[in-house]
């Protein structure tokens, strides 16, 4: 999760060129890449992709084509990332057409392999470009169309279990953090009143879970994967990418092809839902990860966007407008 700390690890060697893989870096890896019989018995060529947070990405070229192989460490409990529930919703997402073909999926040796993605990765600028905002709708619908996920995502729940870890191990949390709670539980609330069937939602679109190939956009990483509220999808995205009120404005309406204003404050509060959740997400991995990254920077900025929205003057017409009937 993150796209300041995906963008910065993408940067890889030098000029950001991903550096080939000299050694066997994950331990083992030649030996389960062997296991695949796509990737065994033939020439390949290893290259370490920047990127992942609890897992570690690897393309591999054979004579057969490109594949992703990610390799996960293990753990994960503290940050709800279930890796049986991450290959069945990488299978369904694949069959939706946005997700890439799932080749193997080898719990044993922590292994998921992936057909690779030809195509530009994101950045938020491409995000916010407005000629990409209805493609990024089609892609989202698209994979809210397609077959149900494994495992629901309840932002309200997340943030209620990371709640419990920080509380329970003792780990910092941005102070005046719980001081939120009745905005939050106000949200909660006014969402409820017209809440509909969840679709299957990929929930964590930072910009550099986009691939355009040119002529379509794929979404990929399925880590935090599950059946959700489609007005989080796009109220995640915003978060994520800075996207201005208007532009998520737009992309709520290329959504749902007509002008909702319900819709639109339900992707603006679920948005600032978003943030709230994901601030314990960086206090955990502040205290956590061993990846050299400023976590807890990461956190407050996403606190500060929480705060900002759900302290706002803008926030009781929003619980207004979620309510309504358009």
């Amino acid at each position: 999760m993150g796209s300041e700390l995906r963008d910065a690890q993408r940067k890889g060697g030098p000029l950001g060129v991903p550096a080939p893989v000299a050694a066997d870096p994950a331990g083992g890896l030649a030996a389960r890449l062997d296991r695949v019989p796509e990737l065994a018995g033939q020439p390949r060529t290893v290259t370490e992709l920047p990127g992942g947070l609890t897992n570690r990405n690897y393309k591999v070229t054979t004579g057969t084509g490109a594949y992703v192989a990610r390799v996960w460490s293990g753990g994960g409990d503290f940050l709800a990332i279930n890796r049986d529930h991450e290959y069945h919703n990488s299978l369904a997402a694949a069959q939706a057409g946005v997700g890439a073909p799932v080749v193997a999926y080898h719990p044993a040796d922590n292994l998921l392999v992936l057909r690779y993605i030809e195509g530009r990765t994101f950045g938020n600028s491409d995000v916010q470009a407005p000629a990409n905002i209805p493609r990024i709708a089609q892609a989202c619908r698209q994979l809210h169309a397609g077959p149900r996920f494994a495992g629901d995502f309840d932002m309200f729940v997340i943030q209620g279990r990371y709640a419990a870890v920080t509380a329970e191990l003792g780990f910092r949390v941005p102070a005046g953090y719980d001081a939120l709670m009745p905005q939050m539980e106000a949200a909660r609330r006014a969402l409820a009143v017209r809440a509909e069937p969840t679709v299957p939602c990929n929930n964590d679109l930072l910009a550099a879970n986009f691939i355009d190939d040119g002529q379509r956009i794929w979404l990929i990483d399925y880590e935090y994967a599950g059946n959700n509220d489609a007005c989080f999808e796009l109220g995640n995205i915003a978060g994520e990418c800075h996207l201005s009120a208007d532009a998520l404005a737009g992309l709520v309406t290329a959504y749902y092809g007509r002008t909702l204003r319900n819709k639109i404050a339900r992707a603006m509060l679920l948005g600032m839902v978003g943030m709230y959740g994901w601030t314990l997400w960086g206090a955990i991995q502040a205290a956590t990860s061993p990846i050299e990254f400023d976590f807890w920077s990461w956190a407050m900025e996403r606190y500060e966007g929480a705060v900002a929205g759900l302290t706002g003057p803008g926030f009781p017409w929003l619980l207004d407008d979620v309510q309504r009937d358009d």
